[in-house]
């Protein structure tokens, strides 16, 4: 099992930055792909980031140039920096891992990001 636990969100104004975390913990491995889901009320649930285990990143063209993902395997812990934040970007969003094999996909609880003035 992969217990996952986000941090980080909060209210923030808009163009303002946030950066959230999610620390895993239990059978991770560096091989697990990594990433960030959000999901504001009335919308479908949108893949924000990935990163697999050798760095590769991919992200959603709504936050290119906006958002960093990166991962420390160290700490089992990936990161994702938000910048430039939009009303738009308002959510909540929570972090995932897959194993090796994407068979198996584990979830965080999610945290909330609010962008408001």
């Amino acid at each position: 099992q992969v217990q996952l636990v986000e941090s980080g969100g909060g209210l923030v104004q808009p163009g303002g930055s946030l950066r959230l975390s999610c620390a895993a913990s239990g059978r991770i491995s560096s091989a697990y792909t990594m990433g960030w889901y959000r999901q504001a009320p009335g919308k479908q649930r949108e893949l924000v980031a990935s990163i697999i285990s050798g760095g590769s990143t991919n992200y959603a063209d709504s936050v290119k140039g906006r958002f960093t993902i990166s991962r420390d395997n160290a700490k089992n812990t990936v990161y994702l920096q938000m910048k430039s934040l939009k009303p738009e970007d308002t959510a909540v969003y929570s972090c995932y891992a897959d194993n090796p094999t994407g068979w198996v996909r584990y979830w965080g609880q999610g945290t909330q990001v609010t962008v408001s003035s």
